[in-house]
């Protein structure tokens, strides 16, 4: 959520620039919006007599110029108390997050407005008007508010076209939707891209009643409820439908998911939870929220362009199906950056532009990297591995340098353990980032002192670029930190303050250690 005005684009996930909608609707009282709906209204019968022709995107974005209500200092509390539903956004022209939300906003309001729901849509420039902004209680770019009768409510769906439609259809009429006909059914096919199916006898009884729980619980799967087995078949023709039945319905390869679990509220949602995504899920600014919040933990993310990724698609899918409900398969625009390199940067890859297969188990916290080449039967293996836990986790590493001459030896992720851990010598370790201000200053410092005990025999002086490089045994959160691990107690490293002089960090030296061969002939 934008809050001000950005100076740096530096955030994990950040929505992309587009470009930004202005829409100019007069909203100065009812009567000219009344004026403006019936414009609209007239729009639709010529759009019908001429052939019913597909609207283009400018026509839609159009159409909904006349349909979404501009809020300002004179009109929005008479808006908002005056309708009984009211869905609001507030936004900043500045603001890229606002900038991408617009048009799915303008497109849903149109399909509001097509399906007859009671809502009124209407936004609000919350940086050139602050009065009402304050008013409906937006502080951060974009908000979304939903005031029914005045009182607002939060928005709690998701933020593509088709989430904010469903959503809103929940909240301002029934929870589920009633087809009585095949021709309704068939409508409603070429209107949903994921629902939730439910075929009963009679719309009664406690299963029923915990299934339109479910979908009162549920905001972002459409649910539909037929009574009839031809009607169920219309919408579900992959199984044999019983007199209580329950599928979920994907436009995707993995189609059919039929449900075979209690009929509670939340095992029904659990089932939406495991099985809403389609086998390989394309990461977009839109749908990322939904994405880190799967329940599902295991995850595995394929960075790769567009055309390699056609051509790994059917094989992974296939591997997909496999790990149906246990991994979550992801597909990440190797180019796109704001997508792409907050990952890559994790396993230092942010600069690769060939194919890299990588996985996180949010449960654990830890990640893992497909080092072989990307084929079917190495992800498959990769999968199997992970799914059975016994994957190891990746660790970044620079590559390993020559330290024959160096006084201060660099450290990097392959060689903690030999020059660290398993040294029989006192390191002294420097954790250092490019970016930290301070470095600079406790670099001097170390590379002074490993001159001062450049005689010493078992004294080492290193450093370690934490930015670029990783290890379990080294869990440093500030930048620069020194940390002195004796030749007899490597588990405990001693942490030293970086804001010592050079004499009393060579005086703690000289507490911990015992330093052999030691000449000084520079003073300190």
């Amino acid at each position: 959520m934008c809050t001000r005005k950005p100076t740096l684009r530096f955030i994990f996930v950040l929505f992309a620039l587009l470009l930004v909608l202005k829409f100019n609707v007069a909203t100065e009282g009812e009567d000219e919006l009344e004026a403006l709906l019936a414009v609209d209204e007239e729009v639709e019968r010529e759009v019908t007599e001429g052939g019913g022709e597909k609207l283009s995107e400018a026509e839609v974005l159009s159409k909904a110029q006349r349909i979404v209500v501009e809020l300002n200092n004179d009109n929005t509390e008479r808006v908002v108390n005056g309708n009984e539903f009211v869905l609001v956004l507030g936004y900043a022209p500045w603001c890229p997050r606002s900038a991408e939300l617009m048009p799915h906003f303008a497109e849903a309001a149109t399909s509001l407005k097509e399906l007859g729901t009671p809502l009124l849509m209407a936004k609000l420039d919350a940086d050139r008007y602050p009065k009402p902004a304050s008013f409906l209680g937006v502080k951060g770019f974009p908000t979304l508010l939903l005031f029914v009768n005045g009182t607002s409510q939060p928005y709690s769906g998701g933020f593509t076209a088709d989430d904010m439609v469903i959503w809103a259809r929940k909240k301002t009429g029934d929870p589920v939707i009633r087809t009585s006909s095949v021709a309704e059914a068939e409508g409603f096919l070429r209107n949903y891209q994921t629902f939730l199916v439910g075929r009963f006898e009679k719309f009664e009884g406690p299963d029923y009643e915990e299934f339109v729980n479910a979908a009162k619980s549920d905001n972002e799967t459409q649910f539909v409820e037929v009574n009839q087995v031809e009607l169920a078949r219309v919408l579900y023709p992959d199984s044999k439908l019983t007199n209580r039945f329950i599928g979920i319905v994907k436009r995707e390869p993995e189609r059919y998911t039929a449900y075979d679990g209690a009929f509670t509220m939340n095992k029904i949602l659990e089932f939406i939870d495991y099985n809403k995504f389609p086998l390989v899920t394309k990461l977009t600014e839109m749908n990322s929220i939904r994405v880190y919040s799967s329940p599902i933990k295991l995850q595995v993310l394929v960075f790769a362009n567009i055309d390699d990724f056609k051509n790994l698609l059917d094989p992974l899918q296939d591997v997909a199906r496999t790990f149906k409900s246990k991994i979550m398969f992801i597909y990440v625009d190797i180019n796109d950056e704001n997508l792409a390199k907050p990952f890559l940067t994790l396993f230092g890859l942010e600069e690769s532009k060939n194919t890299v297969v990588a996985a996180f188990d949010n449960g654990m916290s830890s990640k893992y990297l497909l080092e072989s080449k990307p084929t079917q039967s190495n992800i498959e293996e990769f999968c199997s591995n992970l799914a059975q836990g016994s994957l190891s986790p990746y660790f970044k590493s620079q590559p390993i340098p020559d330290n024959t001459e160096a006084s201060v030896h660099v450290i990097v992720g392959r060689t903690f353990d030999h020059e660290i851990l398993s040294s029989k010598k006192d390191v002294l370790l420097e954790v250092f980032t490019p970016w930290c201000i301070s470095c600079e200053a406790t670099s001097k410092q170390v590379e002074k002192l490993a001159k001062h005990y450049k005689r010493s025999s078992n004294l080492i002086f290193a450093r370690i670029d934490a930015s670029a490089n990783e290890h379990p045994k080294l869990q440093v959160n500030d930048y620069p930190t020194l940390l002195l691990f004796r030749a007899d107690d490597k588990a405990n490293p001693i942490k030293l303050s970086t804001k010592s002089s050079l004499k009393e960090l060579a005086a703690s030296i000289n507490k911990y250690l015992k330093v052999k061969n030691q000449v000084v002939k520079d003073e300190l």
